[in-house]
């Protein structure tokens, strides 16, 4: 491991999660190590689904063209759920194991949680982040229509419920998900999403330059019109005000709360440290040191770059479509 974790790593500095290829060599170890002889044939049929979906290269949809959720936000999290689940697997008894299919299900769900943002070509929006508050629906409309194709069709409804676990367009507690191992799965899936986006090295400066333009363009952000109601974040400054806040509060009644503090078991990941709880507190503390600063840029200074669709097409060297 380097010294300095590098923008486009993992929290461990090991793994590249911009590229497709790095996590699901990553994904498939952890997998193969749950269960040799597990059949994975679904995931690999996944992560081809990915490349084709975010590079614009699946029939009808045009590509991510959103900085913030960008390929590198989905991939991120699914190597955290792996993680997460293969270590709690590890260590409870194995009457309480999720088991592998449980676990390639929901590598298949983090990898699209955010499906939703990747607009059809049928739509009248200009940028996939308009859909912001009704992304999840969407991805979950995704995983149903997409499931079966790649031999997972028997869990398109289950999977559909389960990604609202990563959003907040339905309350927790109305998810009809009966199943208590299923329920967390859910709990995984919340867990690693809010956890692996909060943890990136540049998650400030994500939350400054990427996130904040996406609320604008759904309304969530940005100046208003005369006479309009206030907006909460008029400038990127104000947005990033609220990251300790708003990570005080889903740590409190999501990932301690309604998610039974899961992520205590990415500690058994790494010889008992939780790397991801330590990236995110080194993150809040940066942030509050920049919101003192004179001048907050000579701290958040790091360049993250977006991989929307053109370069995750440069990275993986595709050639540009028509």
């Amino acid at each position: 491991m380097s010294a300095t974790r590098r923008n486009d790593f993992d929290v461990t500095d090991t793994v590249c999660v911009a590229d497709p290829r790095a996590v699901k060599m990553a994904v498939l170890a952890i997998l193969r190590d749950m269960e040799p002889a597990a059949n994975l044939t679904p995931v690999n049929a996944a992560f081809r689904l990915f490349v084709q979906l975010f590079t614009g290269r699946l029939p009808g949809y045009v590509g991510c063209d959103t900085p913030y959720h960008d390929a590198r936000h989905s991939l991120d999290g699914a190597l955290a759920f792996a993680r997460l689940i293969a270590a709690h697997d590890a260590a409870v008894t194995p009457g309480d194991r999720l088991g592998v299919d449980r676990a390639i299900l929901g590598v298949v769900i983090a990898l699209f949680h955010d499906a939703g943002y990747v607009r059809h070509k049928s739509d009248a929006a200009d940028n996939g982040a308009f859909y912001t508050l009704t992304h999840v629906s969407r991805s979950a409309d995704f995983l149903r229509e997409h499931l079966p194709l790649i031999g997972l069709g028997r869990h398109a409804e289950l999977a559909a419920k389960l990604v609202h676990f990563t959003g907040f367009e339905v309350p927790l507690e109305q998810l009809d998900v009966p199943d208590e191992a299923d329920r967390k799965l859910g709990h995984m899936l919340g867990t690693a999403d809010l956890m692996s986006q909060t943890a990136d090295r540049c998650y400030l400066e994500k939350c400054r330059d990427f996130l904040f333009p996406e609320f604008v363009a759904c309304g969530l952000a940005g100046r208003v019109a005369p006479g309009a109601k206030a907006c909460d974040h008029p400038d990127p400054m104000s947005l990033l005000a609220t990251t300790e806040p708003f990570n005080e509060r889903v740590r409190e009644t999501r990932l301690d709360g309604a998610f039974g503090s899961i992520h205590r078991y990415f500690a058994h990941c790494f010889g008992g440290r939780n790397r991801y709880r330590e990236a995110i507190d080194a993150n809040l503390a940066r942030a509050e040191q920049a919101l003192k600063a004179v001048n907050p840029r000579a701290i958040l200074n790091r360049r993250p770059k977006a991989f929307t669709r053109e370069a995750l097409r440069q990275l993986l060297k595709q050639r540009p479509t028509a």
